[in-house]
């Protein structure tokens, strides 16, 4: 009278197993949604078209980004996010640059001799952003005829790079020269 009946145990197994399976999928799920890079670019975008002077610090939320003179990636572990920006081309760089000195807060003659090299800064950084991108999706493309490259191009992703916490978007005039600066 005390015994389990065998319809049970097999009950019990089927629950055991289901509830297994439950836990792993739930354990697979991201933690964190995808960053907004929508809303970054909206922000970059709002400083790039202010009639004058205007800076912005956006929080990022994401562990890896991308920036480009027209767009902008993040990704973190619940995935990537891309934006074009509607006013481009703005001049990305570094935090640790002299771009990124004047995107902090310094003046353009405080970092640069002159207008002239400070319009030939933003031009490079212009150039050497895009010609990372080209290249980046090149090599993608090149290594997408096999499974094993194109697994080792994502892992060493080329054009991402670490990305602070927040990104800061200044636009700047000086002596007739315009610029938008994003230092990430």
């Amino acid at each position: 009278m005390l015994d389990v009946p065998f319809e049970s145990m097999y009950t019990l197994v089927a629950l055991s197993v289901g509830a297994t399976l439950l836990v792993g999928v739930v354990a697979g799920l991201p933690t964190t949604p995808a960053p907004d890079a929508q809303e970054v670019a909206e922000t970059i975008d709002d400083v790039a078209v202010a009639e004058y002077d205007a800076t912005a610090e956006i929080p990022l939320g994401a562990a890896e980004i991308r920036l480009g003179p027209q767009r902008i990636g993040l990704r973190n572990d619940g995935g990537a996010a891309h934006a074009t920006l509607a006013f481009g081309p703005v001049a990305p760089t570094t935090l640790d640059s002299r771009l990124g000195a004047v995107a902090t807060g310094a003046a353009p003659s405080a970092v640069f001799d002159s207008p002239a090299a400070f319009r030939e800064a933003a031009a490079e950084s212009r150039e050497v952003s895009a010609a990372t991108h080209e290249a980046a999706t090149t090599t993608h493309e090149a290594a997408a005829a096999t499974r094993e490259s194109t697994t080792a191009t994502h892992e060493t992703g080329r054009s991402w790079r670490p990305a602070p916490e927040s990104l800061v978007v200044r636009h700047v005039t000086w002596e007739g020269v315009d610029v938008t600066i994003v230092a990430a």
